[in-house]
């Protein structure tokens, strides 16, 4: 029974390790500064994939013109050389690419405000990621300090409070003994030294007679 008692606590403590694991505050910020700087980088891609379009929309923007620009001259020419007819196709042409330019300058601003919201984003989630980042190093301090201070309370907790009372206990029994025990040997010697002292003061009534004849042949 106490088998399987003990390594249901050992499985409950595993379990209690892991979950704390998985709640590991510094791991969680770690995940997240991971998950936005991942952001950060699809959103630069993204930026840098808007600006190519700009840049490439821009640019048929400037041959559209320079198209405008060459049918205008080529109309100009073919009326100065009495050709109505080459003239005719050259302003057609030229119309044509005035409306697409047009168009395509429509475009460009639709694309220059879709790259500008993009780029406000880019710099919220860069912005949001240096508060995270300040934040970060604020908290990891806070939960080190937490932790060390958990450390130490359950090293306090883990004492054996009751193992170290009872060894108390029995050192302080064992004080106790060993003064009795002295104790016990002085008063089992002191008879004898009484008796010792006693045998050695002892007269006998021959020693006192002879005494007092003494004095009273001295009187």
């Amino acid at each position: 029974m106490g088998i399987f008692k003990r390594l249901k606590t050992m499985t409950m403590a595993e379990i209690n390790r892991l979950l704390d694991g998985l709640e590991d505050p510094i791991a969680m910020l770690n995940e997240y500064s991971r998950e936005m700087e991942q952001e950060i980088t699809k959103g630069q891609s993204a930026l840098a994939r808007q600006i190519f379009v700009e840049k490439k929309q821009a640019a048929l923007i400037s041959e559209t013109k320079s198209l405008v620009d060459k049918r205008a001259r080529q109309a100009k020419l073919a009326i100065e050389q009495g050709d109505e007819a080459m003239a005719k196709l050259a302003v057609q042409e030229k119309l044509s690419k005035e409306n697409q330019l047009q168009l395509y300058v429509d475009q460009l601003e639709s694309i220059k405000g879709q790259t500008q919201i993009l780029v406000e984003k880019l710099d919220q989630l860069k912005e949001t990621y240096n508060q995270m980042q300040q934040k970060k190093i604020l908290l990891t301090s806070r939960a080190n300090v937490a932790q060390s201070m958990k450390q130490i309370q359950k090293a306090t907790v883990s004492f054996q409070t009751d193992d170290i009372a009872r060894g108390v206990i029995r050192a302080e029994e064992k004080i106790l003994m060993m003064e009795a025990e002295v104790q016990a040997g002085n008063q089992s010697s002191t008879p004898l030294a009484k008796f010792d002292a006693a045998y050695e003061s002892f007269i006998s009534e021959e020693e006192l007679n002879k005494e007092i004849e003494k004095l009273k042949n001295q009187l």
